[in-house]
């Protein structure tokens, strides 16, 4: 499970400060070097057991800049979202 940050990103920080797993990083530490903030897929667990909802995406100024991605196996997820709503076009909060 994992939300992800599309490339609408203004860079605020907001994100980065309010991650309980730090599973976020700046553009400066992203592996994929392609100038957006990153998630990591394998840490970030939506803020269940820490959050009502992911606090990345309340936190975020920019509308539909932060969405839902793949669920990773073996980690648990937000029973209320399914597959269909995990795409790379779903804002997580609206």
């Amino acid at each position: 499970m994992s939300v992800k940050i599309t490339d609408i990103c203004i860079a605020c920080g907001a994100c980065i400060d309010e991650c309980p797993v730090e599973a976020i990083v700046d553009d400066d530490d992203n592996p994929n070097d392609d100038g957006c903030y990153f998630v990591y897929n394998d840490k970030c667990v939506e803020c269940v057991g820490h959050n009502d909802e992911p606090a990345c995406a309340t936190a975020c100024p920019t509308e539909g800049c932060i969405v839902w991605d793949n669920i990773v196996e073996a980690q648990p997820h937000r029973d209320d979202i399914g597959e269909d709503k995990r795409t790379s076009h779903t804002p997580v909060v609206e």
